[in-house]
């Protein structure tokens, strides 16, 4: 074949802008609320449960359809399929039925010719409850054993024994809050009905195929018979890959039942109130290690909060045991996993899914060997790096790609991490009332879906006899810049500009059975299959060259002056109208499942992760020790994207995930009331960072490497692996607390997100100490 080359050998083009970067800032950019609405549209509201456990006992809906402007009321007597909304367990209602099990939960369903309309009347309804005990809290579900599956357990060598033989033990633990997603476009699914029962769903969602199949069900149809379509998102961090499905389904039972068009916007409050989080955990540790901090031994107790269904949590709770070892060789190690079952709203992906948790327990424990020794965190973090003969993970898998160290001591020369240490500890010694922090923290990120089945996609690329081109494939965008890297790859196959090629959306009856645009897969998997696809049809052109011009393959060249067929040049539209007069065909569907990976679940052991992403950041903090206040002064990113894709998109993720998990640990407060009610349920109660919460000093440098695995062009994932750098954040804040009293050896007791309130409790406990 000529000039086959594998993807992963093209060398990087220039960054491309984001394809709807124009369309952002003019307001021209389409979302799934932005089209005409038809005249008999019907608008869409929940009546919510107000008990976070109860049996209901009577449901008078008589002045909810009274109410002006309600044309119809549904409750789970109308599903003429399914009742369930669920991924995978199937225990997620569309509207409950004799049960509540958490408060907000959605019983019946409004349709009316307004939004408000529809809102208003949703209030209107008389429920009687019988109300049932209810497990708000990690302590609540432990001391119940209220679980969502049996707890779990990955263990190496003898952890109990190791630590009775250490020289030295701590025993610690903490707690880090969970984090509502906070989409700038929130939860909306446009439903439209077809011919012969057939329905159309414009809907925000990360996971197209899911929302599909779901609806069907839920219609008793075959899922041939729906079509969820799919442009962009104005965000969604996980909080659309089960949660969109909810108001999908509504959406669809109202316009399967009514024959009219129906819309589910869902109001702020609404949206935070009844969609999942980021799981809070619970952290216990025991650990043993040497006078040099070596840690020898291990016995780690990660307790989730997961709420009322199942969800994603199985496989959320994994990646967390997954990342407890971040960068870290452990000897001897016990991790416990309890997946606890509460009455609150079901926890769900969000970015890293896990692995923030997992990771920041052993940053934790990290920050407080080196606090009982007297050391500095960095030094006893490089010394339990892996290395050779320490390479091998508690799940069984080598880390065959480590490269921590190296990218470690960079940042630390390239950040003057050591000169500005000693400048800290100077201006501490001087100031009774700021004091500073600083803290270098690495990343290694798996990059695969845990579920082995997940890791495949699939892609569609259309020519057309004028040289331009199509592509369909069945990643999602969400402002991540998918659509645009997965275009470049396309052009790249063909030699042909950018402009050339036409990204348009995700679509169900284009290509079917995809996977979530997750696990930072979005990239991988989807720009494979359409390389697969594109190098398909050049395959084809080629050998239609081959013959026409009677030179060899290895005669054809495709470059960016035009194709090239022995002493022959044509440009790119030249050949694809003689190839269509040839009769070659032009479209081709594209195919890619991840090799190499399994992992026996029932044994938590063997390859879950393809490979790994590593960065690392150097965080710079500064606390009011009268007021909890608290400041980032400056960040220094080193990341590890492989050979890129598009350098400024990459860029542009890391700090975006690097400010998203800085508000997770710093100013994201998730409250909820001892009735189950989320008390934080808007921008005036739940406070996300804004611009003025980014360090003035931000740099982001990319690691000069590329995978050792041929994924395409050689580059790694970059969605969820930045958003765990904001650990550094954290360490620093620990501390700043810290210096209060610097003669005490003694990690600060600070829980996260380590807010004013927090911080002061903190420097006040560690200065009674």
């Amino acid at each position: 074949m000529a000039d086959r080359d594998p993807a992963w050998r093209v060398l990087p083009k220039p960054s491309h802008p984001h394809d709807s970067a124009p369309l952002h800032v003019t307001g021209a950019a389409r979302y799934a609320d932005d089209g005409p609405e038809p005249a008999d549209m019907l608008h869409l509201a929940f009546g919510q449960s107000a008990h976070a456990h109860a049996r209901i006992l009577s449901m008078d809906l008589s002045a909810v359809r009274a109410a002006e402007g309600v044309v119809q009321v549904f409750t789970a007597a109308d599903i003429p399929g399914a009742n369930d909304v669920s991924p995978v367990a199937g225990d997620d209602r569309l509207l409950a039925d004799g049960e509540v099990i958490c408060v907000g939960q959605a019983i019946f369903l409004v349709a009316a010719t307004s939004q408000r309309a529809a809102r208003k009347a949703a209030r209107l309804a008389k429920i009687d409850y019988e109300p049932l005990p209810a497990c708000l809290t990690i302590e609540a579900a432990q001391a119940a054993n209220s679980l969502i599956e049996p707890t779990q357990r990955m263990a190496r060598g003898d952890a109990d024994a190791a630590l009775a033989n250490a020289p030295h033990s701590l025993t610690g633990s903490f707690d880090m809050g969970g984090q509502d997603h906070f989409y700038l476009e929130g939860q909306v699914a446009l439903a439209t009905p077809g011919e012969d029962g057939q329905i159309h769903l414009l809907c925000s969602t990360q996971h197209p195929s899911e929302v599909q199949h779901l609806v069907a069900h839920m219609l008793h149809r075959n899922s041939a018979d729906v079509t969820v379509e799919v442009r962009r998102m104005g965000g969604a961090f996980g909080g659309k890959e089960t949660q969109a499905a909810l108001f999908a389904a509504a959406a669809a039972l109202v316009a399967d039942k009514t024959g009219r068009p129906a819309k589910f916007r869902c109001d702020r409050d609404d949206d935070m109130v009844m969609t999942g989080k980021r799981h809070a955990f619970r952290v216990g540790y025991d650990v043993g290690f040497d006078a040099q901090g070596h840690v020898l031994a291990l016995r780690l107790r990660l307790a989730s909060r997961c709420g009322a269904t199942v969800d994603l949590s199985p496989a959320i709770n994994d990646r967390a045991m997954f990342h407890a070892d971040n960068c870290y060789w452990l000897p001897d190690v016990e991790i416990v996993s309890e997946r606890l079952k509460t009455n609150t709203v079901s926890d769900t992906a969000f970015r890293g899914f896990g692995g923030p948790q997992g990771m920041l327990a052993i940053e934790r424990i990290m920050d407080d060997v080196a606090a009982h020794l007297g050391h500095d965190p960095l030094a006893v973090r490089c010394i339990n790096l892996y290395g050779p003969g320490r390479d091998v993970a508690p799940y069984g898998m080598t880390i065959a790609d480590n490269i921590a160290p190296q990218l470690i001591a960079r940042l630390r020369t390239d950040a003057r991490y050591d000169a500005r240490s000693a400048a800290i500890a100077a201006f501490n010694a001087a100031s009774p009332i700021i004091k500073k922090g600083i803290a270098l923290t690495p990343v290694k990120f798996g990059i695969s879906f845990t579920t082995t089945h997940l890791n495949q996609a699939g892609a569609l690329v259309l020519v057309y006899a004028d040289g331009s081109i199509q592509i369909n494939h069945g990643g999602t965008e969400m402002g991540q810049g998918l659509y645009i890297k997965v275009a470049q790859v396309v052009a790249d196959v063909f030699a042909v500009p950018i402009d050339r090629v036409r990204i348009t959306a995700t679509r169900t009856d284009k290509v079917p059975n995809t996977s979530a645009t997750a696990a930072s897969s979005g990239a991988d998997l989807n720009g494979m299959a359409a390389y697969n696809a594109a190098m398909t049809i050049r395959d084809r052109l080629t050998a239609f060259l081959a013959r026409t011009f009677g030179c060899a393959d290895t005669d054809v060249h495709f470059t960016p002056e035009g194709v090239i067929a022995g002493t022959e040049r044509l440009t790119f539209a030249q050949l694809c109208r003689k190839a269509h007069i040839g009769r070659i065909s032009l479209a081709a569907t594209g195919f890619y499942a991840t090799p190499g990976i399994a992992y026996d679940r029932a044994a938590h052991q063997g390859r879950p992760f393809y490979y790994f992403a590593y960065g690392a950041a150097v965080s710079e903090v500064a606390i009011d020790t009268l007021t909890g206040e608290h400041k980032v002064l400056a960040v220094d990113i080193l990341h590890d994207v492989g050979r890129w894709l598009n350098r400024q998109i990459d860029i542009g993720q890391i700090e975006g995930g690097f400010i998203q998990g800085q508000g997770w640990l710093t100013t994201e407060e998730l409250i909820f009331d001892d009735q189950g009610r989320l008390l934080t349920h808007s921008p005036a109660t739940y406070k996300i960072p804004t611009a003025s919460d980014r360090p003035a000093h931000m740099t982001i440098s990319l690691w000069d490497g590329e995978n050792v695995e041929p994924t395409i062009n050689r580059s790694k994932a970059v969605g969820e692996p930045p958003f765990m750098l904001a650990i550094s954040v954290f360490s620093a804040l620990t501390r700043a607390v810290a210096a209060v009293a610097p003669d005490v050896r003694a990690l600060p007791r600070l829980d996260a997100p380590a807010t004013p309130e927090r911080i002061l409790r903190a420097v006040s406990e560690h200065r009674a100490r």
